[in-house]
């Protein structure tokens, strides 16, 4: 019994090394992360906010991206198929809100406060003069700039923060370097574990940084793009409702 119990304790102690291995480095892990310096923790936490940061605008843009474009260009798309004022406002009441809805709104109300300055005849309807259609587009054009403002509130920030993660990584590595060369001079010796620590801090600091500014970096570039899309949509549509009035006979 003895015996047989000796042998499984050291077939088990192998096993029991290995674990006891892992926790070890688990633990070194954990102190690379979180350690006695202030400012390398400073920095630390100070990118993981800039993380959260980002990645709460880069949900709420997709978000609001996603509706405006699925509200907006359903609109868009039943606007193409009227030929009437009348029957683009009749749409514009049944579709869900988006910018081109609150667009099409604007000019709306300039039509209705706006006396068309060209007199009727029995042949036409009165219409509006040059001066009054280039004030209708400079209108067009503010809505459609106060709606870009608006869908692209906040992506900047996207721009700020992967600019400026990469300076506070290297400010991180920066102090694990001088934590390293401390080592050294404490230990009186240059070799691995004393300058280990300190070179763990500075690459954690870099690979923070760079994983906090790539994904910023990317979405940036990809909400601009859409962004810039829907801006030209919405221009073209100030051109497409001009064309209406032109069909319908008001300009």
């Amino acid at each position: 019994m003895m015996l047989s119990a000796a042998v499984a304790a050291l077939a088990l102690r192998p096993h029991m090394l290995a674990q006891l291995e892992a926790s070890a480095a688990g633990d070194a892990s954990w102190r690379a992360l979180i350690t006695d310096d202030p400012l390398h923790n400073a920095v630390l936490i100070f990118l993981v906010l800039l993380s959260l940061l980002s990645w709460g605008i880069m949900f709420a843009k997709l978000n609001e991206f996603r509706r405006a474009e699925k509200h907006g260009f359903t609109f868009l798309r039943e606007f193409e198929r009227v030929s009437r004022i009348d029957d683009a406002m009749l749409t514009a009441q049944r579709t869900p809100s988006s910018p081109f809805t609150v667009v099409f709104a604007r000019a709306v109300q300039f039509l209705n406060e706006v006396k068309p300055a060209l007199a009727g005849s029995p042949e036409r309807n009165a219409r509006l003069s040059g001066s009054q259609v280039e004030a209708l587009r400079l209108v067009l054009d503010a809505a459609g700039g106060t709606e870009r403002e608006k869908l692209g509130r906040f992506i900047p920030w996207l721009a700020t923060v992967s600019s400026v993660s990469p300076l506070i990584g290297l400010f991180g590595t920066v102090l694990g370097v001088i934590s390293a060369f401390q080592g050294v001079v404490a230990s009186g010796s240059s070799n691995l574990t004393a300058v280990a620590p300190g070179i763990a801090q500075a690459l954690t600091a870099t690979a923070a940084a760079l994983a906090v500014a790539i994904p910023a970096a990317f979405a940036y570039n990809v909400l601009a793009a859409r962004l810039n899309r829907y801006d030209g949509a919405l221009e073209g549509f100030g051109s497409e409702l001009v064309a209406l009035m032109v069909r319908e006979g008001r300009i």
